[in-house]
């Protein structure tokens, strides 16, 4: 069964955009961006909220761009032709390989992982997988920590009483200082 995975990049304090909006923070090195392509690999669909795939429309014609380098290409040729669901209320259509979702969060992972299909089905925006982790719906967070502390924003985690254990399954610290910790949420089993 494919799994569902929350994976952004986030400041030490927590924040995957700061007090100002901003995240050119995150900007990666060489080394995290073929992380990011290696990661993106195993991704079926990407579930995003409209936040998030307004920033990622640039990467729908970044092809086009004669200065763009061989990881920027490469990115791009693994990110155009992902299914990519868009959960929006104020957008009236998308572009590229995006449609707008037809249900509600938890209709469409139930559809998605009943659909024959390889590769994660990805969750990008703190919103939405906030939305996804209170239904109990995220099977992994993966986190690339930047250090950098941006005093406020937008939580990586959302702000809700609910325990959930986790299980480290992989770290990594790149040279630039960003770690990387993928955990996968341990669930118990039905009695």
């Amino acid at each position: 069964m494919r799994s569902v995975t929350y994976s952004m990049g986030v400041s030490l304090d927590g924040y995957i955009v700061g007090p100002d909006g901003g995240f050119n923070w995150t900007a990666p090195d060489a080394d995290v961006f073929r992380f990011w392509i290696d990661d993106i690999r195993e991704v079926g669909v990407h579930l995003l909220g409209r936040r998030l795939y307004e920033t990622m429309l640039y990467w729908e014609t970044a092809d086009e761009d004669p200065s763009l380098g061989d990881a920027e290409r490469e990115w791009t040729a693994l990110w155009k032709p992902l299914p990519k669901v868009v959960f929006s209320t104020t957008l009236s259509e998308v572009r590229g390989k995006a449609r707008l979702a037809s249900g509600d969060l938890a209709e469409e992972i139930e559809r998605l992982k009943a659909e024959p299909g390889e590769g994660d089905i990805a969750i990008g925006g703190a919103t939405l997988a906030a939305e996804a982790a209170a239904s109990d719906l995220i099977d992994e967070y993966r986190i690339m920590v930047y250090p950098v502390l941006v005093g406020g924003g937008i939580p990586y985690f959302p702000r809700h009483e609910r325990r959930v254990d986790l299980e480290l399954v992989e770290s990594r610290t790149f040279d630039s200082g960003v770690v990387h910790m993928r955990y996968r949420v341990a669930r118990r089993p039905a009695s």
